[in-house]
């Protein structure tokens, strides 16, 4: 109600009184604002969570399709035989994985030239969800070699730059927690993105630049498939399927992250602006 200075007091003790007061009636409103704050951010996670959880089903329907096909449809390779059937997952997720960092490198472009933390956000999800893919590709990738050349891994070409792509993007992440300014740690970490991105050019060309034990593309080629159509057919739809699951987790996890974000922003603002009214 107003702390008034009796006789005696000094004025700091006045100052102490009426902060602690403003502080207690500061309180309630600062929880308001911060809910009011936090359902903003749920409205944004809500939208995007739509979306990406209908992506999401419709990609592992797409994807339960593929291993129908997979198993029941798609006849066997008459060269490498049965082994063969571990492409359809593992192509895939080589897409996957050089789609989600280049995203990653183009979100870091937008961030640093215009300063949107919204691409910062989806820079962030794009290169969690290529972490994720990259580890499913280089499994996939190695119990495929086990029975194709004998070993899980092997000096090749394309495996140690896929493996290096990685790393690279594993210091994506350590580099933004590396400084103490945040805003400082997230334009270095685009920048890391970006020269990470350089790699994924030399994973596709390895096989026609360096000895691999690699083969050539079989289905990407300027001249058509070389495949039959039961192959070519099956691996198309295992792209659609993996990519709409890649995009559906990818709007999932931006949306979590958005939401984040404005919630710690707000919040961070309600209390600067709680101790600047309490102090005036």
């Amino acid at each position: 109600r107003g702390i008034r200075p009796q006789l005696g007091w000094d004025h700091r003790d006045v100052a102490l009184a009426r902060l602690d007061q403003a502080c207690f009636t500061l309180q309630a409103q600062d929880w308001r604002r911060t809910a009011r704050a936090g359902r903003t951010g749920l409205m944004n996670l809500k939208r995007a969570g739509k979306l990406g959880v209908g992506l999401t089903l419709v990609g592992v329907a797409g994807i339960l399709y593929t291993h129908w096909m997979v198993f029941f449809w798609v006849p066997t390779e008459s060269t490498m035989g049965i082994i063969q059937r571990i492409n359809y997952v593992h192509v895939p997720m080589a897409w996957i994985t050089e789609l989600a960092f280049g995203l990653t490198a183009l979100a870091s472009v937008i961030y640093l030239w215009l300063g949107d933390d919204r691409a910062d956000a989806a820079a962030v999800a794009a290169a969690e969800g290529g972490m994720y893919f990259c580890v499913a590709l280089l499994i996939a990738g190695s119990l495929w070699g086990k029975v194709a050349w004998g070993a899980f891994w092997t000096n090749d070409a394309r495996l140690t730059f896929t493996l290096l792509l990685w790393f690279i993007f594993l210091g994506y992440f350590l580099v933004r927690r590396s400084t103490k300014n945040q805003n400082q740690g997230m334009r270095f970490a685009a920048v890391v993105a970006i020269v990470g991105a350089l790699d994924i050019p030399l994973i596709h060309m390895s096989v026609y630049w360096f000895p691999t034990l690699h083969p050539e593309p079989v289905y990407l080629r300027p001249d058509g498939p070389t495949a039959d159509s039961e192959f070519t057919i099956t691996l198309i739809v295992a792209f659609i399927a993996y990519t709409l699951l890649f995009l559906g987790l990818l709007s999932l996890r931006y949306g979590v992250e958005v939401a984040e974000r404005e919630w710690a922003l707000r919040s961070t603002r309600l209390k600067r602006a709680t101790v600047r009214q309490a102090l005036s």
